[in-house]
């Protein structure tokens, strides 16, 4: 049962649900769902896409995420980052809003939850640690400007585009005389307004006596009031006949179930792009989980998570919808709502269907400029510019990864920033690893611990040296390890002991094992004896499988002191002579 329960989290904890657990879960429900409609919308708009796709893709993937989903509150559906890197991946293959490219949404969306679904089963979930914080910094911080870059032209009222900043200010340039005045006023009074409640309504609210969650929500919810009153000036004064771009015509009904294309040569060509965006989609996913999660002393597990991120998407390629993920705003309103169980997102799916089913007519007035004001004041909040100087003040090479990332996704495109991003991070890791850090230690007098001869005033034996390892010993820095030892000894001639001090070294590989008995080949021929502290007991279990233990010219001591007193001789009392001074 245990073992069922682990890919079916709900029979775990829909055993103890109740009324007004359900109570809770509805409330929440409604309140997602007012803030879902217009970012579904939005996010479907962002990615070229009709805007019945983003209602489409807040369903079933919120339903299936419920029943394999291990976060309580987490918010699954159409997200910013996903929706702009969904028009990157598309962009080359169909024009936006055609059959076609609606098409290839639906087998982007199935084959990133197949991916998703594979690293799973695989428990490949730390690949994602591979996305360093930097990187990620840096690639949401330049999709925030690309993403509000791309809505600029529909708040205008000109037409944008372009896959990278250089192609949209050129676009954005060349049509600067088209500009619509009715659209620019709608767009820019929505994206004042919001602002407006973004920064001071919370504060407003809460003065005229209204509680601090009541009000949070409240704020959080004014893109709603502002598709009501844009939608109804739309329709009273004909703003379409005056040139304002509205939503249009949406289908009215539930999305029909039916398997993407299974053209080969399009799934080929979007592999690259589906786990760029299902690895993103993850990190992002996760991260939001986590976070919420631990404020009510709860657990996720990233291997389940991925299973559930995986089945959603494919539910939504199998159901009109595009790639989805969890959205960090929508999941906090979800958890400061009261959310208790997956079953709000559930009941959350069951409001956008009645949406869908009832207020197509209605938003089919609504201005285009109205989600563009909307998507941009969202996206304002991935923009963090003092990431940028933070992390240059603490590490000069994430902040060299976190530039180039953020300068190549602007001038390239998503894949490139961040394909660039995670091989310079890796890149960087390599190259610290490659050249541990190590320190001759002396031990601190009448104690049992050692500590840096360059930094502390510690006693040394000439003898005798202990030299501390601050690295796991792989291939990557195994010779550097055998060229830092050699130089240690020819600077020490009178030394006939060497200790390395291994309490830092969690794994020893094949090549630094075989540098390991190079170094002890080596030091017996120069006289001395190599003698290793403090190693780790699955390092241990490793070594004793080896020859090396039996090779080993010195001991393999359980701690640096115990090395310290069997190496090192105590200094002799020489008896005094009569009348002589005792020293």
């Amino acid at each position: 049962m245990k073992r069922i329960a682990k890919f079916l989290p709900i029979l775990g904890w829909l055993k103890t649900y109740r009324g007004d657990t359900f109570v809770s879960d509805t409330l929440a429900a409604v309140i997602v769902t007012l803030m879902l409609v217009p970012q579904a919308l939005a996010y479907a708009l962002l990615a070229g896409l009709p805007p019945e796709v983003g209602l489409y893709a807040s369903m079933i993937p919120l339903v299936v995420y419920a029943v394999f989903g291990t976060s309580a509150t987490l918010a699954v559906g159409p997200v910013a980052v996903a929706s702009l890197m969904t028009a990157s991946a598309l962009g080359g293959i169909a024009a936006a809003g055609t059959p076609e490219y609606v098409g290839a949404a639906l087998v982007l969306a199935t084959l990133s939850g197949l991916i998703l679904v594979a690293m799973g089963l695989l428990r490949l979930g730390f690949m994602a640690n591979f996305l360093s914080h930097p990187v990620i910094s840096g690639f949401v911080t330049a999709s925030g400007i690309l993403i509000a870059g791309s809505q600029i032209g529909h708040i205008l009222g000109i037409k944008g585009g372009g896959h990278n900043l250089i192609e949209m200010v050129h676009g954005l340039w060349q049509q600067l005389g088209g500009i619509n005045p009715i659209t620019l006023l709608i767009g820019g009074g929505v994206a004042v307004y919001l602002y407006l409640c973004r920064r001071y309504l919370k504060k407003w609210l809460t003065g005229l006596g209204l509680s601090a969650r009541l009000a949070d929500l409240s704020a959080k919810a004014a893109p709603v009031s502002a598709v009501i009153v844009t939608t109804l000036a739309a329709w009273h004064f004909d703003l379409g006949a005056a040139g304002v771009n509205l939503v249009g015509d949406v289908p009215k009904g539930l999305p029909s179930i039916s398997l993407p294309s299974l053209d080969p040569e399009i799934w080929a060509t979007l592999v690259p792009a589906a786990v760029l965006i299902s690895l993103v989609g993850f990190v992002e996913s996760v991260s939001v989980a986590q976070t919420l999660a631990a404020k009510r002393r709860q657990r996720i597990d990233p291997d389940s998570e991925l299973i559930a991120l995986g089945l959603a998407n494919m539910g939504a390629g199998i159901s009109g919808g595009s790639p989805v993920s969890g959205g960090f705003s929508r999941s906090v309103v979800n958890f400061e709502a009261g959310a208790q169980t997956p079953i709000a997102g559930a009941l959350t799916a069951v409001g956008i269907a009645l949406a869908t089913l009832t207020l197509t007519g209605f938003l089919a007035f609504l201005p285009k400029a109205t989600l563009a004001a909307t998507i941009i004041i969202a996206v304002s909040t991935l923009i963090d510019f003092a990431a940028i100087r933070r992390t240059l003040a603490y590490s000069r090479g994430d902040a060299a990864a976190m530039l180039a990332t953020i300068i190549l996704t602007l001038v390239q495109g998503v894949e490139a920033g961040i394909l660039v991003g995670v091989g310079l991070s890796i890149g960087l890791y390599l190259y610290r690893t490659s050249r541990p850090h190590s320190a001759v230690v002396g031990r601190i007098p009448g104690t049992e611990h050692f500590r840096n001869i360059r930094r502390h005033d510690v006693e040394i034996d000439e003898e005798t040296l202990v030299l501390r390892v601050d690295e796991s010993l792989y291939f990557a820095n195994a010779r550097f390890l055998e060229e830092t030892v050699l130089e240690l000894v020819s600077e020490h001639p009178r030394v006939k002991e060497l200790v390395l001090a291994c309490q830092a070294v969690n794994a020893i590989d094949a090549s630094a094992l075989e540098s390991l008995e190079t170094i002890n080949a080596r030091l017996r021929d120069a006289g001395i004896r190599l003698h290793l502290a403090e190693v780790k007991g699955p390092v241990m279990d490793r070594l004793k499988g080896t020859d090396f233990c039996a090779e080993l010219t010195g001991q393999i001591f359980l701690s640096t002191y115990d090395a310290w007193k069997n190496l090192v001789k105590p200094p002799v009392d020489k008896p005094c002579e009569s009348g002589a001074p005792v020293i």
